[in-house]
């Protein structure tokens, strides 16, 4: 089961401050998850410029150019944020039965290992 998954809000923990022209210390919203490279890419975090070549589309436009976009980190350099406090923590599971049409399953849920409520 994944810590981190699409739609969580997270905090970068690793690299240049901010100051510096870094992104630790921000927070942005997961977009998409990779799994089988362990990275995430995050709203607004590791942005870098790519080169697109020239080219047409269709309608006659000229596309291309350079385009500044997100790219993915690791997913070891951010941390959950726990939606009550607004603070980077960690992350652990706690089994729960859940009762479904009358049977019942137990389940892993995500929980804050801080505060020890579900996220």
């Amino acid at each position: 089961m994944a810590k981190i998954k699409k739609g969580d809000l997270v905090q970068v923990i690793t690299g240049a401050k901010q100051e510096r022209g870094g992104d630790r210390g921000k927070q942005g919203k997961v977009l998409r998850v990779y799994p089988e490279a362990n990275r995430v890419l995050v709203e607004g975090i590791n942005r870098v410029t790519k080169h697109t070549k020239v080219g047409q589309s269709q309608r006659g436009t000229k596309t291309g150019g350079i385009e500044v976009v997100e790219a993915p980190i690791h997913v070891s350099n951010v941390a959950l944020v726990d939606p009550s406090t607004k603070k980077p923590t960690r992350v652990g599971f706690r089994l729960e039965t859940v009762e479904k049409d009358g049977v019942s399953k137990t389940v892993r849920v995500r929980v804050s290992k801080a505060s020890g409520k579900d996220i």
